[in-house]
């Protein structure tokens, strides 16, 4: 039988973390390319340590002379991101660190697959979704996102100017009858100007904008705060720890509610079902949420390099389902195209949406109008409910 009261945490870091920074500039240079090409291949990863950035992987566009063009962009690219992002330390700062591009040619033996709209790789993707807060997400991993969104809107208003870019969040949300009611602990973990600010200071600081982002009432005389620790943080980013891309998992997708195929997201073309059928498995669940059909789902797909169709799907209600969950796998596979193609082209993914995902979770967002998070509509709800 599930459980029905636990207390549950998830984690978020914000855009300054070293991995974030990693993960925005990969994206970035994805977004680069797809703006010259809708169908070009980047497989991008990006280091970042005191004072230098490294960047590697493999790239394709069908005019190689272009191609060789872009090579020549890729600095300037992280160095903007780096700004953005809001360094200027004495150890990273976007107009002093080094940048190393180690890009080149995508393999021809993974493009092979791929021409023929096979997948880019084999693989198991999962999406999730729970009526539990109205963007259908874990409330922890939903909330600790929100934390950090709000500081960083402080931090680069100017409303927070001792504020600096690096920081993390820790929700433990106390649930009742399988519903969230309340925060037993809070943990931030912000970099900040001076070491002369004290974590009260700092708390003073944080406070405020928390109990604003919180549903009312969850924080009370019991909730424990812990606001910076340790102490001192103002060394942070790339400089006090480094940083690599797609080593946040969990924080872009569930905070470890869910499970996880294992496949990072950021700098990968969507041919890359690590990226693509985890969008996909997202908006199947999420519209399975959303049609009434389930209280909240899990859903599966799994992948071979070079080959279209999936290989399995798999849904789980945990019990909550309305009908069989069989009924609703078959459904899923039924409303929407899963062939890496077929993705791409209902959710319009070969545009350059990527570098917005970098930070504060990949789900749980607002679709926008250009196409961003386009994953997260909930359009195929009638779809659903006529396919069961």
């Amino acid at each position: 039988m599930t459980r029905t009261n636990y207390t549950f945490t998830s984690e978020s870091v914000s855009e300054g973390h070293p991995d974030k920074v990693c993960d925005r500039i990969s994206d970035a240079i994805l977004d680069a390319f797809l703006t010259e090409e809708a169908n070009a291949r980047v497989a991008c990863e990006t280091f970042a340590t005191s004072g230098m950035v490294v960047i590697g992987g493999e790239v394709g566009l069908s005019d190689q002379e272009q191609l060789k063009n872009y090579m020549g962009r890729i600095s300037q690219i992280a160095r903007d991101c780096i700004k953005d992002i809001g360094y200027e330390q004495e150890h990273f700062h976007w107009n002093t660190c080094h940048v190393l591009n180690f890009l080149h040619e995508q393999s021809a033996h993974i493009a092979q697959g791929v021409d023929k709209d096979g997948a880019g790789d084999q693989g198991i993707m999962f999406g999730f979704a729970t009526n539990e807060t109205p963007e259908l997400m874990p409330a922890p991993i939903q909330y600790s996102h929100k934390i950090l969104r709000r500081l960083a809107e402080a931090r680069k208003s100017g409303a927070e100017p001792t504020l600096r870019p690096d920081a993390k969040s820790q929700l433990s949300v106390v649930y009742e009858d399988g519903k969230p009611v309340g925060v037993s602990s809070i943990v931030l973990s912000t970099q900040h100007e001076s070491e002369d600010q004290s974590s009260d200071d700092i708390r003073a600081i944080v406070e405020p904008y928390i109990r604003e982002v919180l549903p009312e009432g969850w924080i009370s005389e019991d909730t424990e705060w812990w606001v910076n620790p340790t102490g001192t943080f103002v060394i942070g980013g790339p400089d006090g720890d480094a940083g690599l891309t797609g080593r946040k998992i969990i924080v872009d997708t569930y905070g470890g509610a869910a499970p996880h195929g294992g496949g990072a997201f950021s700098g990968k073309d969507p041919t890359k079902v690590d990226r693509s059928a985890a969008y996909a498995a997202r908006y199947l669940a999420k519209n399975i949420v959303a049609a009434g059909l389930a209280d909240k789902a899990t859903l599966q797909l799994s992948y071979a390099i070079g080959v279209a169709k999936p290989l399995s799907v798999y849904v789980d209600t945990y019990g909550t389902g309305q009908v069989p969950d069989e009924v609703i796998e078959k459904a899923a596979a039924k409303v929407m195209d899963l062939t890496p193609r077929g993705i791409r082209t209902h959710l319009d993914l070969n545009k350059p949406i990527y570098a917005r995902t970098s930070a504060y979770g990949h789900f749980g967002r607002d679709p926008e109008a250009d196409g961003g998070f386009s994953w997260e509509k909930t359009d195929l709800v009638e779809a659903f409910k006529k396919a069961v």
